[in-house]
């Protein structure tokens, strides 16, 4: 009887075993076609792609981490983020307030008392958080190169709209927002993601400062001329696009983002908080740096809502009184690109299914969107 019992648990672990592996190749015949196109037709050199999908997370990696050696991708390879990493700054935002430091209806002046009786001294923490300050335009000023000059430009800053009332996608915004925090917290921004956030999540491969240990594992980003290229250090840098991450590392964020994992109670409120929708801009709710849309997704308000007119241009937005709390039915997503990267986030809560396309080379928003779309969409999801 006792070697019956054995018998029968070794045939259901390898029925378990044999129905996992069929499930890894189904999972990995739908991100092969449209992944492998999609890198081919954009001379993309490697790229790594993570889904999380029935409490499982799954990793494909293709192509070339650096071409210079014919480095392949790898589960170790570290990609930067872009503007994904704003996400970790509303995060640190969030905490900040949780911990009660600081309120997102504070101004700016509050914590930064050398810009009161200024214009953008009287703009909100909110405002930072949602680029509904008046008019901040996306870049910092290439004539600004330290925090000194920084604060003589927000000095000087005068709004075009009223705060509030358009949203102008800027580094500016979340990079202050971030500086705010992290004053806040007593710790310089570096610091409170790296010994706080990304281990709060189990983000053991995410950085601001690649280490000299890891530098094998950081790719190389290459411009649309295949030009090399990899972030330098500029103002506001760490605080709006400064992430060095991994496929896995971002699922990671996914299942905390989804509650799919045990978190500190401050940590998993100060991720909630950042689902909740401020501002309608069209089809797109704005949160706390997160975009989010009615579930399932429309892919043209999606494109919409992720094109050069979002980011480069003033959109009029609308205010949502009280504050839209997390919906059930929602879809929440993030691009983000460097000169040398481009990448992609999205999840839906109620579904707990996610994604990440991360790239070492950055090309459009729309292609990384239907990609992820028709992926999910493959998937059943």
């Amino acid at each position: 009887m006792k070697f019956l019992s054995t018998s029968i648990f070794f045939c259901a672990a390898m029925l378990s075993l044999n129905t996992m592996s069929a499930q890894v190749d189904d999972i990995k015949s739908v991100v092969d076609a449209a992944v492998l196109p999609l890198k081919d037709s954009n001379a993309i050199p490697g790229m790594a792609v993570g889904i999380y999908v029935n409490g499982q997370q799954y990793i494909f990696n293709y192509g070339l981490a650096s071409k210079v050696d014919n480095t392949p991708v790898t589960d170790t390879t570290l990609f930067e983020i872009g503007s994904i990493s704003k996400t970790f700054t509303a995060t640190m935002a969030s905490l900040a307030q949780e911990r009660g430091k600081l309120k997102l209806n504070d101004k700016v002046a509050d914590h930064l008392p050398s810009l009161k009786g200024h214009s953008f001294g009287s703009t909100s923490l909110l405002s930072l958080a949602t680029h509904t300050t008046g008019g901040l335009p996306l870049q910092v000023p290439e004539t600004v190169k330290n925090d000194e000059q920084l604060m003589s430009y927000l000095k000087n800053w005068k709004p075009a709209h009223a705060q509030g009332t358009y949203r102008t996608y800027s580094n500016i915004s979340i990079g202050l927002l971030g500086v705010i925090a992290a004053q806040s917290l007593q710790q310089p921004a570096a610091n409170i993601m790296q010994e706080q956030i990304f281990p709060a999540f189990g983000m053991n491969s995410s950085y601001l400062v690649v280490p000299d240990n890891k530098r094998a594992d950081y790719a190389q980003g290459y411009k649309k001329d295949d030009t090399p290229v990899r972030l330098r250090d500029d103002v506001l840098s760490i605080e709006a696009y400064g992430v060095r991450t991994t496929a896995s590392d971002l699922l990671q964020f996914i299942k905390a983002n989804l509650r799919d994992m045990p978190l500190a109670p401050e940590f998993a409120q100060a991720l909630k908080n950042t689902h909740t929708g401020y501002f309608k801009a069209g089809g797109m709710t704005q949160s706390l740096i997160w975009e989010l849309y009615p579930y399932p997704a429309d892919l043209a308000a999606l494109l919409e809502g992720s094109s050069d007119r979002m980011v480069f241009e003033a959109t009029p937005v609308q205010k949502i009184t009280p504050p839209m709390t997390p919906a059930a039915n929602v879809f929440i997503h993030k691009t983000g690109a460097t000169s040398g990267f481009g990448a992609y986030i999205a999840f839906v809560p109620h579904k707990k299914i996610g994604i990440v396309i991360l790239a070492n080379k950055s090309y459009p928003n729309k292609l990384r969107i239907e990609t992820a779309q028709k992926i999910l969409g493959l998937l059943g999801t």
